[in-house]
């Protein structure tokens, strides 16, 4: 594979690197999204208990107390699917790291073989050099004997 090629493989295994990159960074935002929501709905539940058993204190009537329990019972649903939702976008992380982790590997190994590909042009040129060198010494020194 010529250098150019290898070049425009790095190029496209990297624009995948980045996309990767992004959807995992998009995924451990909304964990971390859902995991602040689901705090909210639990400091929002046990706000409201408090105030159910401040009411309480002074006495309520059924309806009120059947109002503060169907609320209540409201909040835990909505936690239970804010649970849910979190537990889905940690296996959605998850999932994009692996992809993220294997596509960084494809291009580690790109940039491998485009680091191995250059050290063997490098060489070859180097040979070449040298027996160029090889050659011209070679000449003068067929130079001088004919000289003497």
């Amino acid at each position: 594979m010529a250098t150019k090629q290898l070049d425009t493989l790095l190029k496209f295994e990297q624009d995948k690197e980045r996309q990767c990159a992004e959807q995992l960074q998009k995924a451990e935002n909304e964990y971390q999204q859902n995991v602040i929501r689901l705090q909210g709905v639990a400091d929002y539940r046990l706000e409201y208990m408090k105030r159910l058993s401040q009411r309480a204190e002074f006495g309520i009537d059924s309806s009120t107390y059947t109002h503060y329990h169907a609320f209540i019972s409201k909040l835990d649903h909505a936690s239970e699917q804010v649970e849910i939702a979190m537990q889905q976008a940690k296996a959605l992380v998850e999932q994009s790291k692996s992809l993220w982790l294997a596509q960084r590997q494809k291009v580690q190994a790109v940039e491998s073989l485009r680091e191995k590909r250059a050290q063997k042009a490098q060489q070859l040129a180097l040979k070449k050099e040298q027996k160029m060198f090889d050659e011209i010494a070679t000449q003068q020194f067929v130079r001088r004997k004919l000289n003497l």
